[in-house]
């Protein structure tokens, strides 16, 4: 039997609110096959960014099974979970949280440095990802030197430089224009067909469709094959 890519089972968050546990999200469960390009829709204060924090192993649920390519993410201690985070999931957010003293190329090369990887092979990664982001040209540019649009690009290709199972992306398009954000979404759809795993994170129903797949979370719950009602 092969393992499981990504299950989710009854996953529930609670926290502690003065003398009380206060629900955020309640009886998630969620499968995704490699290479699905899924969108999770929801409001403010729908759960979606506690969701976020427990599929990319930065949080635990209080109860439920997570299980992330044949590990189970709610059994592992702060280290192992660190370790699963680095080796299996690519970070994209809505500002790009470049360092302004790195130039793209060492801004890329970072998770990189984290994992041992020799100085050559880092620059030889580096400049592949950013030739993949359309930005080899710039790989020399600091980020204030760089579009916002450019500055995501980057960012992406720094998530894509470990080789992680799933980029998990939330409000990738946020700070950017209209234009822009379109942008970003044809190139989520390009690395889709070359067979990335893609979990976007959004409020916005127009950048959820670019997904292959959405699913809606409402007060902590999630819901397949509707029409958003708050939208």
């Amino acid at each position: 039997m092969s393992e499981q890519f990504f299950h989710m089972q009854g996953i529930c968050k609670s926290y502690r609110l003065a003398d009380e546990d206060v629900p955020v999200l309640r009886g998630i469960d969620l499968d995704i096959e490699p290479g699905e390009y899924l969108s999770v829709l929801g409001p403010s204060g729908s759960g979606k960014s506690t969701l976020m924090n427990i599929i990319g192993c930065l949080d635990v649920p209080t109860e439920g099974e997570y299980i992330l390519h044949g590990q189970r993410v709610e059994e592992l201690d702060e280290l192992d979970l660190a370790r699963l985070r680095g080796r299996e999931i690519g970070f994209i957010f809505q500002n790009s949280q470049l360092l302004a003293r790195l130039d793209a190329q060492k801004n890329v090369e970072l998770p990189l440095i984290y994992a041992g990887v020799r100085p050559r092979e880092r620059q030889r990664r580096a400049t592949e990802m950013l030739e993949r982001v359309g930005l080899a040209e710039r790989r020399h540019h600091f980020p204030s030197q760089l579009s916002g649009g450019q500055q995501q690009r980057v960012a992406i290709a720094r998530a894509l430089v470990t080789d992680p199972t799933l980029l998990l992306a939330d409000e990738p398009t946020g700070a950017l224009d209209q234009k822009t954000g379109r942008q970003i979404m044809e190139l989520f759809g390009a690395l889709n067909s070359e067979g990335r795993t893609i979990i976007m994170i959004t409020h916005d129903l127009s950048i959820a469709r670019h997904a292959r797949r959405v699913v809606h979370i409402i007060d902590g719950e999630l819901t397949e094959g509707k029409e958003a009602t708050w939208a």
